[in-house]
């Protein structure tokens, strides 16, 4: 394994006309590590998550990827060395099955010399039986996307992107529309495919409960500038984070 950090922002600046998004900009994940971005709306975490992933081009400041150098290049380059995301809204095929959803990820993965192989060959359908098994999903294999709840199409959606067994995965919002019953089970779901891998993960989530059950680290976004990088309780404790991120010292003042 490379001893480089998986993840290395480094004086990372991006402005928007006169609303500065990121300034300067300091993160060093590591191999596996499960980080969580917190913030309120605007506050830069989903603007770092767009330069990670080569949507948006930093003004100034570098980005490295285990220890290459990515700032300036295209997502689809960025995504081929190993850097996966699955979004707030799931983007899947709704009229197809889960089974044939996967096979569609998988197929994408091919090189282009491959790709006019058909989808449903006995090796694909053996991979994406296995990886629906890890993500509890192959009771649902036959079922078509549009009839599934929220939380199994966001587990097909990060199951979709591990079919690239990628170093580092973004998710987005992952429990975003998914009722307070199904979030908990769908994270432990999660948590329990991503086990024994050294994959990174990074999540945006804005509710509290998963950030503090599921991260190793959180790394709060205001304004454009991290205010706190530390473990779950003691970076969620932070004065600024209750303030600018969770209210809780403003509901505090003002029920006072």
């Amino acid at each position: 394994m490379s001893s480089a950090m998986m993840i290395d922002a480094r004086g990372i600046q991006k402005k928007f006309g006169a609303v500065t998004a990121a300034a300067d900009v300091q993160i060093a994940i590591a191999h596996g590590e499960r980080v969580s971005l917190i913030g309120s709306n605007g506050a830069g975490k989903t603007t770092f998550v767009n330069m990670l992933t080569g949507y948006i081009k930093p003004d100034a400041g570098e980005i490295l990827l285990d220890g290459q150098s990515i700032t300036g290049l295209a997502p689809r380059q960025i995504a081929r060395l190993g850097v996966a995301r699955s979004f707030q809204i799931p983007q899947l095929y709704k009229a197809l099955s889960v089974q044939d959803n996967l096979l569609a990820a998988i197929a994408a993965q091919k090189s282009a010399l491959s790709f006019w192989l058909p989808a449903k060959n006995a090796e694909s359908i053996a991979l994406a039986h296995e990886i629906l098994q890890r993500f509890d999903l192959l009771q649902h294999a036959e079922r078509l996307v549009s009839e599934l709840p929220g939380g199994v199409r966001k587990l097909l959606d990060i199951a979709m992107a591990l079919t690239r067994q990628p170093k580092v995965l973004l998710l987005d919002e992952p429990t975003s529309g998914v009722s307070a019953d199904e979030k908990f089970p769908m994270m432990d779901t999660v948590m329990r495919a991503l086990d024994g891998s050294q994959t990174t993960v990074l999540f945006v989530e804005h509710d509290m409960d998963i950030v503090a059950q599921y991260s190793e680290r959180v790394i709060a976004f205001y304004s454009g500038r991290i205010i706190a990088d530390d473990k779950p309780e003691q970076a969620l404790a932070m004065p600024d984070v209750k303030r600018y991120v969770t209210g809780e010292l403003i509901a505090a003042t003002d029920h006072a």
